[in-house]
């Protein structure tokens, strides 16, 4: 997907991405982005068409690539849960390290009309959602994940926790006795994402599993 743009394509983006990050979407105009990335609005709406267009562009171009790597989890030689929980530092990382683009999507994606208005970002939405089900589905014929797991609510598990992590960083930050910048962002690699881990296994694997789990996740934190 990130080969379907050309370079001045990909600037206008890059600058699309600061701004909407910064001032929100309905606060920035296509004239900003015209300012800042010293290209003419004529040429922005011949590349894009319109804001919204340009907004999908930049989410399909900042995340169309995280369907690839989810597409190879799934053929790797490994057992289900530990697919689970490389997908989950797969997201986690990848939100972490481009705090900028989910930024926009954790914000302009509260309102319906907007989401129902990005057709094509909602299909890849759904067609990562289908690589997750494959992995339950997995688990499930392995016997070792429960049959009544609701799919669709583990991703909000996974990025719920994450943006409220982030969105209250220094409040974490006093509590967890995190005093530089490093130490947080390796909080965030290590005990907030097997925080998360623990928190999908509870809601993958049988009630029998929980105590296992439960003593597994303490071992990982010591």
């Amino acid at each position: 997907m990130k080969s379907n743009f050309n370079d001045k394509q990909i600037q206008i983006l890059k600058v699309a991405e600061t701004l909407f990050a910064e001032k929100g979407f309905d606060g920035t105009s296509i004239r900003d982005i015209s300012k800042v990335a010293k290209i003419n609005i004529a040429m922005i709406s011949y590349y894009f068409g319109s804001k919204e267009r340009l907004l999908e562009s930049l989410l399909l171009y900042s995340t169309s690539d995280l369907k690839s790597q989810l597409d190879q989890l799934i053929h790797e030689e490994l057992e289900p849960i530990e697919k689970i929980n490389k997908l989950i530092e797969l997201y986690i990382n990848r939100i972490n390290n481009n705090k900028g683009i989910y930024r926009i999507l954790h914000f302009e994606f509260s309102s319906e009309k907007r989401e129902k208005s990005l057709a094509a970002f909602s299909e890849l939405k759904k067609e990562n959602l289908k690589t997750l089900e494959t992995i339950v589905q997995e688990g499930q014929q392995k016997g070792i994940f429960r049959k009544d797991v609701i799919v669709p609510l583990l991703t909000p598990t996974i990025l719920g926790t994450f943006f409220h992590f982030q969105m209250n960083k220094s409040f974490f930050k006093e509590i967890v006795q995190l005093n530089t910048e490093e130490a947080y962002e390796n909080y965030i690699k290590t005990h907030l994402t097997q925080h998360i881990q623990f928190l999908c296994r509870q809601g993958l694997l049988p009630k029998c599993s929980y105590f296992i789990n439960y003593f597994s996740f303490l071992l990982m934190k010591d």
